[in-house]
């Protein structure tokens, strides 16, 4: 088989390790890297291509490849839901699942000079359209939301309500199907952002990983991060959904990767 990285790091650990597992059974790895690249190949070269990129380059390419019928993951169409905050609790709400309630403003500095935008305590700000290096912040006051308005006047924004919870956010992610576990000290504690640190499926409340799977069949995706906070006695309530996230250090995720990615180009040939 031959398998595609459209990414423009293929030294990624998952994608590197993944790629090693495919080369020692004989496949063909090849990264094709979208801000280069002059379009896609015609017709697609590769048995099926892995999206780890979410410029508008990368996006454009994967839509072009599944036009011309090459299996695509995630596909293009998912990838850029999981970009738009605004789009991706609109989805969740809608099938039910436990989604933070999630309000959107098309520039934090109005919203934050529309008089006391918090009055019923701290909220989370986070930049609509998810990047890296982008806004994500809890506001206790109106006096934090003015200072944040300051850096970002023109940013559109989503706006949850601050969850009470133990200050450690569960990182969630599932490969084809398989669920892996993670926990981090949560950006928003008082103390920043601290280590990942390793979690047994069997250490998360009863229904979570069946939550991480029905979030990826709502959101037709195969590589995911779902990342979750526990509001007490192990009710869960999901913040975020990430479309191919980086999934480090998680004994098997390379082989669950690599296992994927032959499915999906046998299902092709099938």
């Amino acid at each position: 088989m031959r398998v595609c990285l459209i990414t423009p790091d293929p030294d990624h650990p998952l994608l590197a390790a993944a790629a090693g597992l495919l080369r020692a059974d004989g496949h063909r790895v090849e990264p094709l890297d979208p801000g280069t690249a002059a379009g896609p190949p015609t017709p697609p070269q590769a048995d099926v291509y892995l999206l780890k990129a979410r410029t508008p380059q990368a996006l454009a390419l994967a839509r072009e490849l599944e036009r011309q019928g090459a299996p695509v993951v995630n596909s293009a169409a998912a990838t850029t839901l999981c970009q738009d905050r605004t789009a991706m609790a609109e989805l969740a709400v809608r099938a039910g699942l436990p989604f933070a309630a999630t309000r959107t403003h098309d520039s934090l500095g109005d919203w934050a000079a529309s008089g006391d935008p918090v009055p019923d305590g701290p909220v989370v700000v986070k930049s609509r359209h998810s990047r890296r290096h982008d806004l994500v912040a809890r506001a206790d006051d109106a006096a934090r939301l003015r200072e944040l308005a300051a850096q970002w006047p023109q940013e559109p924004v989503v706006v949850q309500d601050f969850a009470p919870n133990n200050g450690w956010d569960h990182k969630l992610w599932a490969v084809g199907g398989r669920v892996f576990a993670a926990l981090r000290r949560s950006e928003l504690a008082p103390d920043g952002r601290g280590p990942t640190l390793p979690l047994a499926l069997g250490e998360l409340p009863d229904g979570w990983e069946q939550l991480v799977l029905q979030v990826g069949e709502v959101f037709a995706l195969d590589v995911y991060g779902v990342d979750v906070i526990d509001t007490g006695g192990g009710v869960p309530l999901v913040v975020d959904v990430n479309a191919f996230p980086g999934i480090r250090g998680q004994d098997g995720a390379p082989e669950a990767l690599a296992g994927l990615a032959l499915t999906r180009a046998t299902t092709r040939h099938g």
